[in-house]
């Protein structure tokens, strides 16, 4: 099984890094390893500091349909095209605007990835 990797374009609005939002969209790294953290995508922000967010995979999934908190991580779509993700940690919070269709298609990836192959 591979690691899936995957940049998005996305708009941030964070009070940890307020250069951030004067850039307009931004690229994120979306990453998924099946074989070291098969529950979690990562995504790493990037900025003055980066950082990495850690969400679960099903929060981010079912976040495309209904709003879902878990963990200090709220996850909701916005219309048809957009998903946001809001991170709160004691820092300060980040929300993040992904175009849903590239999250969408980077959690179906993350799937093939770990189907297991159909004995014959």
């Amino acid at each position: 099984m591979s690691v899936i990797e995957q940049y998005a374009r996305v708009h941030i609005v964070t009070d940890a890094d307020p250069l951030l939002e004067s850039h307009g969209a931004v690229p994120v790294l979306l990453r998924y390893d099946p074989e070291t953290d098969p529950v979690h995508v990562r995504v790493r922000l990037p900025g003055s500091m980066p950082r990495e967010w850690i969400i679960d995979r099903d929060l981010l999934e079912h976040g495309l349909t209904a709003p879902v908190d878990r963990g200090g991580i709220r996850v909701w779509p916005c219309g048809r095209v957009q998903t946001v993700v809001e991170f709160h940690t004691g820092q300060g919070h980040s929300v993040v605007e992904f175009d849903t269709k590239t999250l969408s298609r980077f959690l179906r990836l993350t799937h093939v990835t770990t189907a297991q192959p159909v004995p014959h």
